[in-house]
Order: C-alpha cells, then structure tokens, then sequence
C-alpha cells in the first residue's frame, strides 16, 4: 500500500527556540484529521524556520 504526502502549505518563520512544541501539539491533535506538520532550520537562513503543513 503507498502512502502519499501532499504539501498544503509552507512558510518561512523568525527561528523560536518553543516553536517545536507548537509543531508536536499540532501533529498530536490533527493526526486523526490527515493533518502532519513539519519544521525545519532554512538552510540559507539559520535564524529562519520553516513550518510546513502535509495532508498524509
């Protein structure tokens, strides 16, 4: 069976160091609506983030 990961929306944030906990209450709360959210550092940017929002 394949899984498919489709990318809603992303967006680049000023990095925050409690940002991650935002990300894991998300992904806690919305697994059961398909719902994954991504963080990651902006490899050009190490002072951005970017948060990304997945339909799973």
């Amino acid at each position: 069976m394949e899984s498919k990961i489709e990318v809603l929306s992303s967006i680049k944030v000023s990095k925050s160091h409690d940002l991650y906990k935002i990300v894991s209450e998300l992904n806690k709360t919305l697994k059961t609506k398909d719902l994954m959210f991504g963080l990651a550092l902006d490899d050009e940017n190490k002072e951005e983030m970017i948060f990304t929002i997945y339909r799973t």
